[in-house]
């Protein structure tokens, strides 16, 4: 057991659900308190809640832009939930505790920078508001994002794909089979931060032994070379035997066994949907491990359904890791290479679908490529929900190390498209002065 105690947010958002038969729904973590509270683990010295605290808009702007605004897109449960990893999160950096898990709900992994609605159950990226919470308040530098849950998070690799300050590895069920349709291993970041993205699409079946293969040879050795201030685990449960949303083959043991290699600073709940079979379990796993405490003794009653790993599996899952080693082992010539390739500006135009408010956006993104920062990004979005209610943004992005010039430029930009009058909202998310302004 560590000097430190754990610390652990609960916030089941009791109050909160897509809809009342939706699988993210208000019950989701009863359960898992129940079996939190009939194990004792409130009363063990190693383990200390928290009340989650709330965050405020300005946490929440830091990452989003709301198309037409934040206010009318969010609840306080969202507010909640951001608060909730904020308060885990400070609770290390205090030295209060060893690290922290945040069960709090609505999770966030699929929200990215632009926000016209909720997509994959996601409208505020929890981690995302956590982390640069972190980095105004506290001046944190480097961070991993670990992402374990069974869908691509989408979100978060949006937020933080042209970011070289943010490594995010997620491992996941490939997006051929499931939502939401991403995360291949060609999704590297812009030039600016090429090979910052490793994405680890699995077979479905994956089970403990293609996990941890994945973990011991890849993940590790990629945070140990990255050496970041924090290691953030996204921490997902949907990957287990008997989620209903999902088709993998991890058990309770297997979370608990990666909780206790990863070694996360900060752990935020994510998806999980076997609310009685697996939640419980997995999550009681994942505390003890990151408590220090044995583990063991963790097992789901029904352990003898969960199915074997395919030998197909076991050998695309050794080939992944050779070829992904081999790319972070060549990433600074390949970053070189993709910055000379793009030239001073690198765009990618893209649609986007919010699945739970019924509104596709189409999106054009450009990345300037700066020799001294890294480079500001500007948006232009357009949104529909079915062709009526459609709303149209133009935004820059200034990211915090941006040079002077790139500053100015940015601005400028912003100002341009406004004169000429073709959106409907313009903003500039000005990271070094911590503010998100609207024209």
């Amino acid at each position: 057991m560590s000097a430190k105690p754990l610390g652990l947010v609960f916030f089941p958002a009791f109050d909160w659900a897509i809809s009342p038969s939706h699988p993210e729904r208000e019950e989701r973590l009863l359960y898992t308190r129940d079996q939190i509270v009939e194990e004792g683990l409130l009363d063990m010295p190693g383990i200390r809640e928290y009340k989650p605290s709330m965050a405020d808009y300005k946490d929440i702007e830091r990452v989003h832009i709301g198309v037409p605004n934040l206010r009318s897109l969010i609840t306080d449960a969202h507010l909640v939930s951001a608060g909730g990893a904020i308060t885990a999160a400070e609770s290390v950096i205090r030295g209060e505790t060893a690290r922290a898990f945040a069960l709090v709900r609505p999770p966030g992994h699929h929200a990215m920078r632009v926000v016209h609605g909720t997509r994959g159950f996601c409208t505020v990226n929890m981690e995302a508001a956590m982390i640069e919470h972190l980095r105004q308040q506290y001046g944190i530098k480097k961070v991993a994002i670990v992402d374990t849950d069974v869908h691509h998070g989408d979100g978060s690799q949006d937020i933080f794909y042209n970011d070289p300050d943010t490594l995010f590895i997620s491992f996941h069920q490939d997006g051929r089979t499931l939502y939401p349709g991403t995360g291949f291993t060609d999704e590297l970041g812009t030039p600016n931060a090429l090979c910052s993205t490793v994405n680890l699409p699995l077979p479905p079946g994956t089970g403990d032994e293609g996990l941890h293969y994945i973990l011991d040879q890849l993940i590790l050795p990629m945070l140990d070379d990255f050496k970041p201030e924090l290691v953030i685990n996204s921490a997902g449960q949907d990957n287990h035997y008997t989620d209903p949303l999902a088709n993998m083959a991890i058990t309770a043991q297997g979370y608990a066994r990666l909780a206790d290699k990863l070694k996360a600073d900060i752990a935020v709940l994510e998806g999980g949907y076997s609310i009685e079979d697996a939640l419980p379990y997995v999550n009681v796993g994942i505390i003890l491990a990151m408590a220090g405490l044995d583990y063991s003794k963790v097992s789901e009653p029904d352990i003898t359904r969960c199915p074997r790993q395919s030998v197909a599996t076991t050998a695309y899952i050794k080939r992944l890791v050779q070829e992904r080693q081999e790319m972070w082992r060549n990433r600074e010539q390949l970053r070189r290479q993709a910055i000379a390739r793009a030239g001073d500006f690198w765009q990618r135009k893209r649609g986007i679908y919010y699945d739970d408010s019924g509104i596709s956006e189409q999106q054009l993104e450009s990345v300037r490529i700066c020799p001294h920062c890294h480079g500001y990004v500007t948006l232009a979005t357009e949104s529909g929900d079915y062709g009526i209610n459609a709303k149209s943004a133009f935004a820059a992005i200034i990211p915090r190390n941006a040079c002077s010039h790139c500053r100015q430029e940015a601005r400028d930009r912003v100002l341009r498209a406004k004169k000429q009058g073709r959106f409907d909202y313009y903003f500039i998310q000005d990271k070094p002065a911590d503010h998100l302004e609207e024209l």
